[in-house]
């Protein structure tokens, strides 16, 4: 398969509702043109609570920020100092299949760890990347696939507050079962920006595509037909 070429839009710190309309419209543009370039989106989120669809929009009335979304899975949790990674890609023949692109985002994140010497694995039926010897998720994935263009993604703990995770069951696991790169390597642990890179390195290999700047007027926000684009979303897979 040829080499393609994605675009790295690094949002920095950004409100969820910003990044999630923005990549709406990312996915409404590509859905409009063959040649919308792919797109990944790197971000921190101000504390969050989003809601997948086996939450079935369930929302515990005492989170004052969360939102009920179209990916799958149930609950997670964002804030500053988890590095979240948000790939809109439009998959190609050999990459239409969901289950492969779960793998492909979950081995980009254990080789990001494998570079700062944490070891981590799959577990059947526990979709996200676990801490080898441990009961301890250390990244979270879901997804959502519309007219095969993904969108959703995953989020790595870095040097986050993990304490957010108390109030839900993140997953559909006890909040006890997460930990970060902080908790794994105290004093070594490595800035957001350094693994910003290595993410950047390992999602290319990955995903066999090759990254560029993101275009001027590259952060859009809410797009026009963002409710049909939902309505119209393809099943997604999250766990």
């Amino acid at each position: 398969m040829a080499v393609a070429f994605y675009e790295i839009d690094d949002q920095g710190i950004t409100d969820y509702n910003q990044s999630y309309y923005t990549q709406l419209d990312v996915v409404h543009q590509k859905k409009r043109s063959d040649y919308y370039p792919d797109r990944l989106i790197l971000v921190e989120h101000p504390q969050v609570y989003t809601f997948g669809r086996k939450s079935r929009g369930v929302i515990p009335w005492d989170l004052k920020n969360a939102y009920a979304i179209e990916r799958g899975g149930e609950a997670t949790y964002h804030n500053l100092g988890q590095l979240v990674s948000y790939p809109i890609l439009t998959l190609r023949e050999g990459e239409k299949d969901a289950h492969l692109h779960l793998r492909r985002l979950e081995e980009t994140l254990i080789q990001v760890l494998k570079e700062f010497e944490i070891i981590c694995e799959r577990r059947p039926g526990a979709t996200g990347v676990w801490v080898v010897g441990k009961t301890k998720k250390i990244a979270s994935i879901g997804i959502a696939i519309s007219s095969w263009i993904t969108f959703h993604g995953a989020a790595l703990n870095i040097n986050n507050d993990l304490s957010g995770f108390l109030k839900i069951d993140p997953c559909g696991f006890n909040a006890t079962v997460m930990t970060s790169m902080k908790e794994e390597l105290k004093e070594r642990c490595p800035s957001i920006a350094d693994v910003k890179k290595v993410f950047i390195t390992h999602f290319s290999k990955q995903f066999n595509r090759l990254p560029q700047e993101a275009s001027a007027g590259a952060k859009i926000s809410r797009p026009m037909n963002s409710e049909k684009l939902i309505r119209d979303t393809e099943k997604p897979i999250m766990e």
